[in-house]
């Protein structure tokens, strides 16, 4: 009787924090980059599972902020329960994205 092969089994490392937050960020970019809709954008899956990665993704909303104005006031607010943002700075990303990383620098992010 013939020896059976081996099984050969691949055992990925896990995820990191980083890889998964990507993960998530690039499947949200993808799935939303013609969706126009506030809701739609803070209600898809991907950009509710980085909500659910809680304070640990912060940094990494931050970091996003300083390379690209993009749509994460609410997902940062939603995380940290607050928001720097002054009513006067509402619909202008820029100065919205400067106080977020003003108030990371002030948390020791």
């Amino acid at each position: 009787m013939p020896t059976p092969e081996p099984v050969s089994q691949t055992v990925s490392a896990p995820e990191s924090i980083e890889q998964k937050f990507l993960r998530l960020r690039d499947q949200w970019k993808a799935d939303t980059a013609h969706v126009s809709s506030t809701s739609q954008l803070v209600l898809h899956p991907a950009y509710q599972a980085i909500i659910g990665m809680g304070p640990i993704a912060v940094p990494l909303l931050l970091r996003e902020l300083e390379r690209r104005v993009d749509f994460w006031f609410w997902a940062l607010h939603a995380i940290t329960g607050v928001d720097p943002s002054p009513p006067e700075f509402r619909g202008d990303g820029e100065k919205m994205a400067k106080a977020w990383l003003a108030w990371g620098k002030s948390q020791s992010y």
